[in-house]
């Protein structure tokens, strides 16, 4: 009898620890661990998204994965990845292990996600990008394909692509510059974040400014959450700059455009400015940030395609806010993710890749195909380009954010106009136009 009750104890135990050892996808529910800077903007978007993108995939069911149905269940991770990357990859680990999730999204500042993505390689867990910019979180896949395959970019297109629109960018708001104020050349001040994905950008501007007939006058590094500026901005009226090229991802967004905004400094910003892509941009500077210009994915009013606006509007109704580009997390849960698994029949890595790599599919803020570098290695970085991501240009102009690019645009001599419906005309700030028409 004891040898009967023994051997019932040990197999109990042995059928628990097959149990614990079967992978998240023999439960009952898909875990998904969201991991961002979650008392930023930028963290609370990815929450956000991911959040929005759960309620609605449950809401019809749940993923069919094989003969199974299973619903999202989100793990959220707070990197701090702002204050301390040890943080960030402390939250990565903890999800894994102790939560352990079978895929994460998020990610912000790239120091940060370059070491979180190695430790998400470390258990080979498929990692989407949505927020960090710099290639090398790309370029390690195609150097080191075994170990980074499971890395995928989600938003934005890396920074190479960034700072080609920003320049596409200046070169249209220079050409109404010389037109307006009458000026034979307008000169440009870049004022960027100290951050390394701020870095290659940058450089190439150093390049490409005097390529568009431009003069660069200076360049100005304040930290990415100064609280004070005013000696750059006087550097940068000293100057004699018409155009500041501005690279924030952080609050000294706001510290900038709030200062420069109640200087009336004579230039216009245009450029990158995270904290300018959001609806409370307008109240944080005080309204000192009108005509402000940036880079930005999302805007009430345009549309780049037939996703666009339910998305937005969804988003706006349920979190009361326009969406940031890090609320992306939505776009990777419902048009990419729960497609590939559903065509794969399962949640093992090795089956999605293959799928992820291939698929090409519209998402709210345009069509995701992933590129090969020129060697024909996966990169698993975004295309950039008309048919597939721009981004948007948009102008805060007297407490609204509107979209004023791209409005007419030509990707090369000959090819179509690009216009997203609800463009509207890009404003010169009159303090500026009364500077130089006296």
């Amino acid at each position: 009898m004891k040898r009967e009750v023994l051997f019932g104890c040990v197999c109990f135990a042995l059928c628990l620890l097959m149990v614990s050892a079967l992978p998240g996808w023999a439960s009952d529910s898909i875990k998904v661990g969201v991991i961002g800077p979650m008392n930023f903007v930028q963290g609370k978007g990815h929450w956000n998204g991911a959040t929005m993108a759960a309620e609605e995939i449950n809401g019809k069911g749940g993923v069919q994965v094989g003969k199974k149905k299973m619903k999202i269940e989100l793990v959220k991770a707070d990197s701090n990845e702002f204050l301390n990357v040890t943080d960030a990859t402390n939250a990565m680990e903890r999800i894994i292990t102790h939560d352990k999730v079978d895929l994460i999204v998020g990610g912000f500042r790239t120091e940060a996600v370059l070491a979180m993505q190695d430790i998400a390689m470390d258990y080979k867990k498929i990692f989407i990008g949505c927020g960090a910019a710099h290639p090398e979180l790309c370029t390690r896949v195609a150097k080191d394909y075994g170990r980074y395959k499971y890395f995928f970019r989600g938003t934005p297109f890396n920074s190479q692509f960034l700072v080609k629109t920003c320049f596409i960018q200046m070169a249209t708001v220079g050409a109404i510059l010389k037109q307006t104020l009458g000026i034979p050349a307008v000169k440009v001040a870049i004022v960027a974040e100290k951050a390394i994905w701020v870095d290659p950008m940058i450089e190439a501007a150093k390049g490409f400014i005097p390529k568009m007939g431009m003069e660069l006058v200076g360049i100005w590094r304040p930290s990415q959450t100064a609280t004070d500026v005013t000696p750059e901005i006087s550097a940068v009226q000293g100057s004699g700059a018409h155009m500041i090229f501005t690279v924030f991802s952080a609050s000294v967004g706001i510290t900038f455009a709030r200062q420069a905004g109640e200087l009336k400094v004579p230039a216009v910003q245009v450029g990158i400015n995270v904290e300018a892509q959001k609806d409370g941009f307008w109240d944080a500077t005080k309204g000192m940030g009108n005509y402000v210009m940036t880079m930005n994915t999302y805007c009430r009013g345009v549309e780049a395609n037939e996703l666009t606006a339910p998305f937005v509007e969804g988003y706006v109704k349920r979190f009361g806010e326009t969406p940031t580009y890090t609320a992306d997390t939505y776009t990777f849960l419902v048009h990419g993710l729960v497609p590939a698994v559903e065509k794969a029949g399962t949640l093992d890595a090795e089956k999605l890749i293959p799928i992820m790599e291939e698929r090409q599919f519209k998402t709210p803020a345009g069509t995701i195909k992933y590129m090969k570098d020129e060697q024909g290695r996966h990169l698993h970085d975004l295309t950039w380009g008309p048919g597939f991501l721009t981004s948007l240009g948009v102008q805060w102009q007297d407490g609204k954010m509107v979209g004023v690019w791209p409005n007419k645009w030509k990707a090369a001599e000959g090819a179509p106009e690009i216009t997203y419906k609800g463009m509207v005309p890009y404003k010169v700030p009159p303090w500026v136009i009364q500077a130089y028409k006296k």
